[in-house]
């Protein structure tokens, strides 16, 4: 009998408990917006910001509405400009592109690697042209952060970390986030904590600290934060930077408090589960399984494999064949963006050369979610699905070449 996989690739797990009861008692006091307290009250995400900020060992957290506004934030906080060009990676997702744009700059993409990581060869080529890396960590793949930051320093370039899959990891016991003047995250219902959405910004820097926090819309309330820059870090900017608000309010620092305390916890279930998966797709012919550095530590909320090389036709006759059989898979190679799988020729707002290296690695990359609602044994099962279908498809392209 065929086996299928009945299990749905978007269900979450329930909010915490704590959470649900704190989120019922900010509803119940009515005070959901974030300096809306009474005296002496520390609001849920004052205390939120300077919990995350000891998760990743940062000085200063601002808890904001989006990953994408933290992203823009940072990118205004470290003073881009309309016009400007920043490097970005060329294998990302919409928002990071779309915080360049969203403050008139311009990006500059860098090349993706076998590794599905950021081309420090063609980095290297393409310093000169900006000051800023909005570096991403696409679905969880950290680079060799020791000598990208090597290259940085050297060209003068600030790098701001796009952290959305990288809640949790680290690289060489460095938190992700944490190597860059600025870490941002998000807290998407996809992603590592959940409040349905919501972001991080963290920074050592005093004066991004305090230009992020005036941008967020703090109505001169800087004070009330736990997790900001003293006030005389304000004095000047306060007056000469605008209120581009999008801060986050108390309902959802309620919710993510506790998912923020048992963040590890739940990164060691995600990376059960994708070392589960890993192990039932190595061998299968065809299909390539992206090693990890022993630097990396990872958190696997997500994976990806290689079909390098594969006509697009057989690529989708894998994900045809296994979406028959219940299991989800996304490809990064097809001509027109399908939801979460745009890349960067379909951002027609930020037009590039064509890349063809890159190309032929997007062409091939096939991902898929690995939420925490997945038992060991559903793991397995997708596995032994992924690999029958691969291996389906691969045979027929043998039969064909004979």
């Amino acid at each position: 009998m065929t086996e299928i996989f009945r299990g749905s690739f978007t269900q979450q797990e329930p909010i915490p408990e704590a959470g649900i009861e704190a989120a019922l008692k900010v509803m119940r006091g009515g005070r959901l917006h974030r300096y809306n307290t009474s005296p002496d009250e520390v609001g849920e995400t004052a205390l939120l910001e300077q919990e995350f900020a000891a998760t990743v060992g940062a000085t200063y957290c601002l808890a904001v509405a989006s990953g994408g506004y933290a992203m823009a934030t940072a990118l205004r906080a470290v003073g881009v400009q309309p016009g400007d060009l920043v490097l970005s990676n060329a294998f990302t997702l919409a928002p990071v592109p779309g915080a360049i744009a969203a403050v008139g700059a311009k990006p500059v993409f860098v090349g993706v690697t076998e590794d599905l990581t950021i081309d420090l060869d063609d980095l290297r080529a393409k310093v000169g042209q900006a000051r800023v890396l909005l570096l991403s960590h696409m679905r969880g793949h950290i680079c060799d952060m020791d000598a990208l930051m090597e290259i940085c320093d050297g060209a003068g370039i600030k790098v701001i970390e796009d952290c959305a899959h990288t809640m949790g990891a680290a690289w060489n016991g460095v938190p992700s986030g944490r190597h860059g003047i600025a870490g941002c995250y998000s807290c998407q219902t996809y992603k590592h904590v959940n409040s349905g959405e919501g972001g991080f910004l963290v920074t050592d820097d005093v004066e991004v600290a305090a230009r992020a926090v005036m941008l967020s819309g703090s109505y001169m309330l800087y004070e009330r934060h736990l997790a900001a820059p003293p006030k005389e870090a304000f004095e000047t900017i306060r007056y000469e930077t605008p209120n581009i608000s999008g801060r986050m309010d108390n309902l959802r620092a309620a919710i993510l408090r506790p998912q923020v305390a048992d963040l590890a916890t739940q990164c060691a279930r995600w990376n059960e589960r994708y070392l589960r998966l890993e192990a039932g797709l190595r061998g299968t012919p065809g299909l390539r399984v992206i090693e990890r550095p022993e630097a990396e530590t990872i958190v696997g909320s997500s994976i990806q494999v290689l079909l390098l090389d594969w006509a697009p036709s057989d690529v989708q006759a894998v994900v045809a064949r296994c979406a028959a059989r219940g299991v989800e898979l996304k490809w990064f190679g097809g001509a027109e963006p399908v939801g979460f799988t745009s890349r960067y020729d379909s951002w027609r707002y930020a037009e590039t050369p064509r890349m063809p290296a890159s190309d032929r690695v997007l062409a091939g990359i096939l991902d898929m979610r690995v939420p925490l609602t997945f038992s060991l044994e559903d793991c397995d099962l997708i596995a032994r699905i992924i690999r029958a279908e691969v291996g389906a498809v691969y045979q027929e392209q043998s039969t064909a070449a004979e």
